[in-house]
């Protein structure tokens, strides 16, 4: 059994685009409430996670959102879920479930495709700072 933190979401992002990084560290500055913690999905925990929940990795280009013992979300509806938990004008992100998922999902599966080459990729995963260290999840 896993123990998760209490009261979090996990964000699961890939850990080697440049373009999830960017997210990553938006999701970040404007999580004023504290919900999310994050994992890279290459890692060992990001792994041992999608497995607890039952996601065959090989079968993963996306971000996937955690919520322990409620439920999980990957692919554009993550990222409205996301969105909607931020501070500010992302709460009018709920707009986007007005559109049908499997068209949403058609769109991000596009930019998730083509991530590496416009917004490049990295040789490893960062690590975050001292500061950050504790929004990013490394053992459970």
């Amino acid at each position: 059994m896993i123990d998760f933190p209490k009261g979090k979401k996990i964000i699961l992002f890939d850990g080697v685009c440049n373009l999830c990084d960017a997210s990553v560290q938006y999701v970040i500055k404007h999580d004023k409430k504290d919900i999310f913690r994050f994992v890279a999905i290459q890692s060992d925990l990001g792994q041992k996670i999608l497995n607890h929940i039952g996601i065959n990795n090989k079968n993963i280009d996306s971000v996937v959102l955690y919520e322990p013992g409620v439920a999980y979300y990957y692919k554009s509806s993550a990222a409205i879920i996301i969105a909607n938990n931020l501070s500010g004008l992302f709460t009018l992100a709920t707009v986007f479930k007005l559109i049908p998922t499997k068209i949403r999902n058609l769109v991000y599966d596009y930019v998730a495709k083509n991530r590496y080459k416009w917004y490049g990729k990295k040789e490893q995963c960062l690590l975050p700072t001292e500061a950050l260290k504790e929004k990013f999840l490394s053992k459970l």
